[in-house]
């Protein structure tokens, strides 16, 4: 027999599921727990294994006092005039419908008052923390801040005040602001519901304590608008009202008065709020607060219109002149421009035919390469396996070539992932690892065909002795995956496709210092939820000894290491001490430089290259009115190593950061010395600071104002709409005694298509970062890259040159166009490269068809730079205004061009019929017309190179 207490069921199911919610609410606060503490913790690892721990505890240190901070001061504040308004109710709440609706919410509240508001607080000091907790580099800047030794004009304080001081005010006020305000909003809630404030009934609306506690809080806030009135007096530095940015004639003689008069009007009215404390009546604050109001409007508003309308405008540029030298000293010092030189070129032009020829005899090492082009050529015969890359922008360095230092266009052979249809978890994450080799080619040299003349190539990597690579592995790279399994004993990771070895392949085993042991279950499991992948928990391949590999991208590793500095979109690699380094440009910022012109990143580094190609990273939109390239970085592409180098010595902003975390930054006496040889000056700098010469370069303060001789960076010839970008190089400015690596652009007259300067900024140790423009000059106008490359186009012989380039399938490709100053004048130089219209099955490759040259008013072309040169400067032949004074073609030169049109239409025809044999009679036919036509004096180029079994020599690289 079974004994049941009458309703004991029904009691444990209703036990039960009291238990589900607190249980279930428990699971949840222990998931967000470990979910927090992976990502803490995975990042602290990664940070301790490039030895840079001090940096993410630094961070979650200034967050965590920020946070807390920020969020009690909240929490106590609201909370404190909450208790106060709930122990100051009324002793008699008038009888009315308010407050009978009143009851009923108070008897709801009541028994709950605690919780709710405990939750209400919590939330407050969370919603605060969270928000606050993310200025931290202001916090930190403010407490180890560093003098620049430069004082504003109009305060006279120390541009630091204004950089690191000015904004931590700024944010400690709008804290304390908010905090105020909520608490104002608070009370009135709590002093409402429990009958202290009412809105009907008879009598005072507001009983005398929560008239004075109130008067007390809105005194507080008036209070502390005082303080803003007298801060924002500094805040007019970087004013926008007037001509250029800074105080401006109406600012200093009207808005900064103005707001002193109102910041004492704010303390006597806070005053008579404050007094309710001692006397009964609204009458003298109110009177106060009106009289604030008013005041705001007639002098903060209505005064500095009238004095702008009625005294600036009719005579601006006397009222506004000192204001502009302060803007103009102040925005060159900003941005480092203040010793750019700036002299006259152009005006005596060499003519004699001796000199033009001996000159162009010297000229030597003109890149002929595109990187911005040529990265498919690359691709196409160093590719080796499908499942390599080059990026599509290769990068421009300089080395050693038969004892001459040669501009050397280099790419690194990285991985894009498994073979297609082979992925799988362990080849994705622990065979496909890594890429490998360095490609490299000089920029004036090619091979026959006109594809690059290898520096160093193949798998394994062969070439040029000068070039010496030892690792050539690349662990971390712009394309490296987002994690990768490496090391552990006997994995084996692929290295390089061997055709004559037994696997196929030759493997190695990662055994860099880089990377986190995950050869342990409590990591594994991290990383298992870091990443989302259980294999990385379950997989028995993961050996002892094994690392995971993430962050790997060397904008990435910097970004962490340094978060205080603002990275430059194009890191490139180095052969340095045979390792390759990526070198990595770090910028020092700030906001806060007074009187200095703002600039957006995003829309200053913008060109071609960022607005087509994803190679180059866009920089964010954020506004700066101060920049230095601060830290040289680099990031070993073998085991991730990341060294911080000091470049800019004399960087307050730098100093700071360096006091924060130290011991990050070396000193510029650790750079060595093979490595500051292939220091290059940074293109995200220099788009920045060219765009602020191209108005600041004009010192006199009446130019400036009319803006007359303001500039433009113009339009790149073969990407309309777009900029064009700055071009690596290496030239012998006029007045210097040799060669330097410079980057360089040009400008145009603003709205004109002209051509008004020439810009170059070194980049070889003793020459670095020496600024130095050419001012073409107005009278008679130069023609600008557009007009250059629209008398390319219509050039009588460069067009029969070009048309021979597109006969049949093949199109034409514009590379970079150079501008180099020569003999007194400019030499324009583009190379014009022939690519194959492509097909499903063919994949075109560009390879350098003609060189087109001008100087003067002379044009020509030719398949090499001397060929094109000697057209112009040579004795046998000079042509005429129009690029013409050539012979017209013959007849032999006719039916070459007919034969090459028909045998490469024969050629099309017979890929698209797949006949591979016709292909390789028809290309032999190609060679032969090719050569009659040079024979007859024509100027055809080598044709690019068609897939099949017979395809060009050029093919194989």
């Amino acid at each position: 027999m079974t004994f049941r207490t009458p309703g004991f069921g029904r009691a444990l199911g209703t036990g039960r599921s009291r238990l589900v919610l607190p249980v279930l609410v428990a699971l949840a606060v222990l998931l967000i727990v470990f979910l927090v503490f992976t990502a803490v913790w995975t990042n602290l690892l990664w940070y301790r294994s490039i030895g840079f721990s001090g940096v993410y505890t630094t961070q979650l240190s200034a967050k965590a006092v920020l946070f807390a901070g920020s969020g009690l001061l909240m929490a106590l504040v609201v909370g404190l005039n909450m208790a106060v308004a709930y122990r100051l109710p009324p002793a008699y709440r008038p009888l009315s419908v308010e407050q009978q609706g009143l009851e009923r919410y108070r008897a709801l509240i009541d028994p709950r008052r605690r919780l709710v508001t405990a939750g209400a607080l919590l939330l407050l000091g969370v919603l605060t923390g969270s928000s606050v907790m993310g200025r931290w580099p202001v916090w930190l800047a403010f407490l180890n801040r560093t003098p620049f030794g430069v004082k504003d004009p109009e305060f006279h304080k120390d541009v630091s005040f204004y950089v690191f001081t000015y904004p931590f005010l700024r944010l400690l006020l709008g804290v304390v602001f908010a905090t105020v305000i909520l608490s104002i909003i608070a009370s009135v809630m709590v002093h409402y519901l429990y009958g202290g404030l009412r809105l009907q009934g008879p009598g005072d609306k507001a009983s005398p304590a929560a008239r004075a506690h109130l008067s007390v809080l809105v005194g507080v806030f008036i209070l502390l608008k005082a303080f803003a009135y007298w801060f924002d007096r500094y805040g007019l530095v970087h004013s926008e009202r007037g001509v250029t940015t800074g105080a401006s004639y109406t600012d200093v003689n009207a808005l900064l008065p103005a707001k002193t008069i109102l910041a004492i009007i704010a303390l006597i009215c806070a005053g008579l709020f404050v007094s309710n404390l001692l006397r009964r009546g609204m009458m003298l604050p109110g009177v106060g607060f009106t009289l604030l109001v008013l005041s705001a409007i007639l002098l903060g508003g209505v005064y500095p219109l009238v004095i702008q309308q009625f005294q600036v405008r009719p005579d601006e540029l006397a009222k506004e002149r000192p204001f502009i030298e302060r803007n103009i000293e102040a925005t060159r010092a900003a941005y480092g421009i203040s010793d750019a030189e700036v002299v006259p070129y152009g005006e005596n032009v060499e003519s004699d035919p001796k000199k033009l020829k001996q000159a162009r005899d010297d000229l030597h090492g003109v890149r002929l390469l595109d990187p911005n082009v040529v990265g498919e050529t690359f691709q196409q015969l160093q590719q080796v396996r499908p499942f390599y890359r080059f990026p599509d922008i290769l990068d421009v360095d300089r080395y050693p070539i038969d004892g001459q230092t040669t501009d050397t266009l280099v790419a690194l052979r990285e991985l894009s992932g498994a073979p297609a249809g082979q992925q799988s978890w362990v080849k994705d994450r622990m065979v496909y690892t890594h890429g490998y080799g360095i490609v490299s080619a000089p920029g004036d040299r090619l091979a026959a065909g006109g594809v690059p003349n290898f520096l160093t190539k193949d798998m394994p990597v062969t070439g040029d002795a000068q070039i010496r690579v030892d690792r050539p592995q690349i662990y971390f790279g712009e394309r490296s995956p987002s994690y990768s399994v490496v090391g552990g004993s006997g994995q084996q990771e692929l290295d390089y496709p061997a055709d004559k070895t037994q696997a196929g392949q030759v493997s190695t085993t990662y055994d860099g210092r880089g990377g986190v042991p995950i050869d342990s279950f409590f990591h594994r499991l991290l990383f298992a939820t870091k990443f989302q992948e259980k294999n990385l928990l379950l997989s028995g391949a993961i050996n002892k000894g094994a690392k995971i590999l993430y962050n790997r991208t060397p904008r990435d590793i910097v970004r962490r290491a340094a978060p205080w500095l603002t990275v430059d979109g194009d890191p490139y690699p180095a052969v340095v001490d045979g390792r390759i380094q990526w070198i990595v440009d770090g910028y020092t910022t700030a906001g806060g430089y007074p009187y200095a012109e703002n600039t957006s990143l995003g829309d200053a580094t913008r060109d071609t290259i960022t607005d087509t190609r994803s190679a180059v990273a866009r920089q964010a939109n954020d506004n700066v009115n101060y920049i230095r390239n601060s830290v040289k970085a680099t990031v070993d592409a073998y085991d991730g190593t990341v060294k911080l180098y000091q470049w800019d010595a004399s960087d307050p902003v730098l100093k700071t950061w360096m006091k924060v975390f130290k011991g990050t930054v070396q000193p510029r006496t650790a750079i060595p010395r093979d490595l500051e040889a292939h220091f290059r000056y940074p293109q995200d700098l220099f788009k920045v600071q060219r765009q602020i010469l191209a108005k600041y370069h004009v010192t006199d303060p009446a130019a400036f104002y009319n803006g007359e001789g303001f500039w433009d960076v113009p339009e790149d010839p073969a990407s309309k709409g777009k900029r064009q970008p700055p071009y690596y190089q290496s030239i012998q400015m006029p007045g210097t005694t040799s060669k330097s690596f410079a980057l360089t652009t040009v400008f145009n007259p603003r709205n004109s298509p002209n051509l008004a300067a020439f810009m170059a900024v070194g980049s070889d140790p003793g020459d670095y970062g020496k600024i130095r423009v050419l001012q073409l000059p107005r009278t008679p106008p130069t023609q600008g890259p557009g007009q250059v490359q629209n008398s390319f186009e219509t050039d009588s012989q460069v067009k029969q040159a070009l048309n021979a380039l597109r006969l049949g399938n093949t199109q034409t490709v514009a590379g970079n166009l150079l501008t180099i100053p020569f003999a007194g004048g400019l030499l324009y130089v583009e190379p014009m490269y022939a690519k194959a219209a492509g097909g499903t099955e063919q994949q075109p490759y560009p390879i350098l068809g003609q060189v087109l040259v001008r100087f003067g008013d002379k044009i020509a072309s030719g398949t090499t730079f001397d060929e094109a040169t000697d057209k112009i400067f040579g004795t046998d032949s000079v042509p005429s205004a129009d690029g013409g004074g050539q012979t017209a073609l013959g007849a032999d030169a006719r039916k070459a061009i007919a034969e090459l049109a028909d045998a490469v239409n024969d050629f099309d025809a017979a890929r698209r019929a797949g006949d591979y044999p016709a292909m390789g009679e028809a290309w032999k036919r190609i060679v032969a017309a090719r050569d009659a036509l040079a024979k007859a004096g024509g100027t055809a180029a080598k044709p690019a190179a068609k897939p099949g079994p017979t395809a060009s020599p050029t093919a194989s690289g």
